[in-house]
């Protein structure tokens, strides 16, 4: 079926009645119907994701100046508890200081993404520092063009430099929007600056590996030499799990057997990344030819090894073989780690044997090692497997108890089941429950979850309202949640406010999905809109013929 039929049955469907309407009067439940928390209703000019005071604090936009001067204490040769307790309260008022102002930046620029960015930031009144410019840059990984113009304009300010890890943090978001030219440039810029790190490499790597481009990927790792680095057996070992992990486990395997004994005497962890690379491919024929060839090498296999192993077994829902790996691996003496617990935990409460996966909890709980979240996370993921809300929420008030979370995490896994389950009109009160809960703030991942369960639900109003809630955060979208946005305002004719989105994504620099793209020029052309078509057709021309420049 072409687009343009399938588009046309899609508006042929019949409007489903909404069961949003009632949304924001449902209550966070726990099994029963006492009400446990009630939260008044999300309207456009209400941001209740952050309610402490200093998320509203300067919405003229200008930035406190701070001074984040790192503070230094001599204990002469004793241990100063009483100082070392007062220098992590200033460390964490240091950072949870930079995080503010970093969002205050995002929120500025994100406001008008084509407008001048240097006179934004030049009548902002920035202070900057290195920490500070690193935090800007991070948030804004989805958003190259504008984390390479912020880049640009903080090293013009009086008394500023670059530091390797703020070069870093631009080539991280540069690569997702593969412009290897200008990361290229910035590499020349670190070398003749002393500031080029391996790590630099590494990521340049990983981009290359994440857009199908292995052979430039492997290029990348050999540049290093040109550069000046001598390599070794770490960075062989870093390009093959570049590789692994960005799902070229074939390729990492044949650089592996190519430089092999050639150039580098593999180690027990280049071993491991490749048990893991083809446990991710659910392939146990290759992964056991790797684990027998470890043998053969000489190294037996220790708790990471075992790990990866047993974790490549549930994932192939292998379970009971899971689980005699898991005794064999104590009979060998190695000692099960929490994540080896976990892994368990993940695995059979995924499958619904929730009394055994509780059997590892309670064996986690034993084997003397601390509270960790990912454990309980497991746990809580093991309850909705099952759909025992009622226990989920149980364990997220353990979790408060011992001090180890919850966290975002924690409700996204929660967020996830009741949308699969249909409990929408829940998950939004779980929603709205984290945005108001110290340290478990929405994350992008969260947004993305609320995003998309409010467009299948033809409730696209109100996904606007959380978009606009995350962005006022500082949260930047990502290439797919705008996706997500954009192909249900073309679904429900709203293609004025779809073509907003769509030239908004552009101005971050994101290249939009050919699908995507498609679905939106065909909605215009069915509604005899060719000049605006057009004109997002030379707008993403431009986009892509005109490379950055650093």
């Amino acid at each position: 079926m072409g687009f343009r039929q399938s588009l046309s049955s899609l508006r042929r469907l019949p409007r489903r009645t909404s069961s949003f309407h009632s949304l924001r009067s449902s209550s966070y439940t726990t099994g029963s119907s006492r009400s446990v928390s009630r939260s008044p209703a999300i309207t456009r000019n209400q941001t209740p994701i952050c309610t402490s005071s200093r998320c509203n604090d300067h919405s003229t936009g200008v930035i406190p100046n701070r001074s984040y001067a790192s503070h230094h204490f001599s204990d002469h040769g004793t241990e100063h508890s009483k100082q070392d307790s007062e220098a992590d309260e200033i460390s964490i008022i240091a950072s949870a200081e930079i995080a503010q102002d970093a969002e205050k930046i995002c929120k500025l620029l994100t406001k008008s993404p084509s407008s001048c960015i240097e006179s934004l930031l030049d009548g902002a009144s920035i202070e900057v520092s290195p920490a500070l410019v690193v935090e800007v840059l991070k948030k804004m990984s989805n958003a190259g063009f504008l984390a390479l113009a912020f880049f640009r304009w903080a090293e013009k300010q009086k008394g500023f430099k670059h530091t390797t890890e703020s070069y870093n943090s631009l080539i991280e978001s540069l690569g997702k929007i593969k412009q290897f030219n200008v990361i290229w440039n910035l590499v020349n810029d670190m070398k003749r600056k002393g500031i080029l790190s391996r790590e630099t490499f590494a990521l340049i790597s990983r981009r290359y590996a994440r857009a199908r481009k292995v052979k430039e990927a492997i290029e990348a790792f050999e540049k290093m030499e040109k550069f000046g680095f001598q390599l070794g057996i770490s960075d062989f070992n870093r390009l093959i799990d570049t590789l692994s992990k960005s799902r070229n486990v074939g390729h990492a395997q044949e650089v592996f057997d190519k430089m092999k004994h050639r150039r580098f005497k593999p180690d027990i962890k280049s071993y491991t990344i490749l048990l893991e690379g083809w446990g991710q491919e659910q392939n146990l024929l290759r992964l056991n030819e790797v684990y027998r060839e470890m043998r053969d090498d000489g190294f037996e296999p220790d708790v990471v090894a075992f790990g990866i192993v047993i974790n490549a077994h549930c994932k192939a829902k292998k379970y009971d073989e899971a689980i005699q790996l898991f005794h064999k691996m104590k009979a060998k003496n190695v000692k099960p780690s929490p994540h080896v617990f976990c892994t368990l935990i993940n695995g059979l409460g995924s499958e619904k044997r929730l009394n055994e996966a509780l059997e590892f909890f309670e064996q986690s709980k034993s084997s003397g090692y601390a509270p960790e979240a990912p454990t309980y996370n497991a746990v809580v993921g093991a309850y909705c497997w099952s759909m025992k809300m009622a226990d989920a929420y149980r364990t997220v008030n353990d979790m408060k108890k011992l001090g180890v979370g919850p966290n975002s995490r924690t409700y996204d896994i929660i967020l996830h089941h009741l949308i699969k389950a249909g409990r929408s009109k829940e998950a939004y009160s779980v929603f709205e429950r984290m945005s108001r809960e110290p340290g478990c703030e929405p994350t992008l991942s969260t947004y993305e979850i609320m995003v998309r369960m409010l467009c299948n639900k033809e409730r696209v109003d109100m996904a606007i309202q959380i978009w606009d809630q995350m962005k006022a955060r500082g949260v930047l979208p990502g290439m797919h949640m705008f996706s997500t946005l954009i192909n249900s305002l073309c679904h429900e004719n709203k293609l004025e406010c779809a073509c907003k989105y769509f030239e908004e994504m552009l101005d971050l620099g994101i290249r939009p999905p050919a699908t995507m793209f498609s679905n939106l020029k065909q909605a215009l052309l069915d509604e005899g809109r060719q000049d605006t078509a057009l004109l997002l057709v030379e707008k993403l021309d431009r986009l892509r013929k005109a490379p950055l420049h650093g």
